[in-house]
C-alpha cells in the first residue's frame, strides 16, 4: 500500500461510522444469493454465458465490462450531491461498490467451475476484493496465510479465517472508497465534476478487481 493511498485511506475514514466486520459478510451473502431487483451472481453468470454461445472465458470478459460500467453509474450517482451530501454519499458509495464487485467476484469464480456456497471460496472471493496489491502485502505480513486461489482450494476450512478476512476486507473498502472522497472532494465543489470522478474512480477500481479474479481463480473444470 503506497503511502499517497494510506493518507488518504486515513483521512477518509473519518468520514464513515464504524463498519462491523460483519459487513462485508452481509454484502457477499446478497451479492451471491441476490437481493431486490438483483440477481443471484450464479444467474447473471449463466445469462452471460448463453449469451456468449457457452464460450466461458468471453462470459467473463462481458461480466467484467458490465460490473464495470454498474460501479461507474452507482460512483456516478453517489457522488453528484455536493459537500453537504458527503455523510450521507459516502457509506451509500461503500455499500454499492462493495456489492457490485462482490457479485462480480462471485460470477467469475462461479464461471471457472467453483462452489459458491464453500465457505473456502467464499474466502477466497473476498480476498481477491482486496486486489492483487494488497494481497501480496498482507501474505508478506502474515496477515493472510495465502492468495485466493490457494484459500480457495485448502484441504480444509478455518472458520478463524474467517473473521480475519472479513475484517482486513472491511477495512480495505472504507479506506480505498472513503479515502477516494476525501482526494476528491474539491471535484464536489462542482456537483457533476464530483460525479464524474466518483464514476471514473469506481469504474477503475472495479475493473481491476474483475481483472486480478480472473487471472488468479484459475479454471477448475473438467476439460
Amino acid at each position: 500500500m503506497g503511502i499517497g493511498r494510506s493518507a488518504a485511506g486515513k483521512a477518509g475514514t473519518k468520514l464513515v461510522p464504524k463498519v462491523a466486520s460483519g459487513y462485508v459478510r452481509t454484502v457477499l451473502d446478497h451479492a451471491i444469493d441476490g437481493i431486490g431487483p438483483i440477481k443471484s451472481a450464479m444467474t447473471s453468470a449463466n445469462a452471460k454465458l448463453v449469451h456468449s454461445g457457452g464460450d466461458v472465458e468471453t462470459a467473463v470478459k462481458a461480466l467484467v465490462k458490465q460490473h464495470t460500467t454498474l460501479a461507474g453509474i452507482q460512483g456516478f450517482v453517489t457522488n453528484v450531491g455536493g459537500l453537504s451530501t458527503v455523510a450521507v454519499s459516502v457509506p451509500a458509495n461503500i455499500t454499492g461498490v462493495a456489492l457490485v464487485q462482490c457479485h462480480l467476484v462471485a460470477g467469475i469464480v462461479y464461471l471457472r467451475g467453483y462452489d459458491l456456497e464453500d465457505p473456502r471460496v467464499r474466502n477466497a472471493i473476498l480476498t481477491c476484493m482486496l486486489g492483487r496489491e494488497s494481497v501480496e502485502e498482507l501474505v508478506k505480513k502474515k496477515k493472510l496465510p495465502s492468495t485466493p486461489m490457494t484459500l480457495a482450494t485448502s484441504p480444509v476450512h478455518d472458520p478463524e479465517l474467517d473473521q480475519r478476512i472479513s475484517a482486513e476486507v472491511t477495512t480495505e473498502i472504507v479506506s480505498k472508497v472513503a479515502g477516494r472522497r476525501a482526494a476528491t472532494l474539491v471535484g464536489r465543489r462542482v456537483p457533476l465534476l464530483g460525479g464524474a470522478v466518483g464514476a471514473s474512480t469506481d469504474a477503475l477500481a472495479t475493473w481491476q478487481i474483475g481483472q486480478y479474479a480472473g487471472e488468479e481463480m484459475r479454471d477448475r473444470r473438467l476439460k
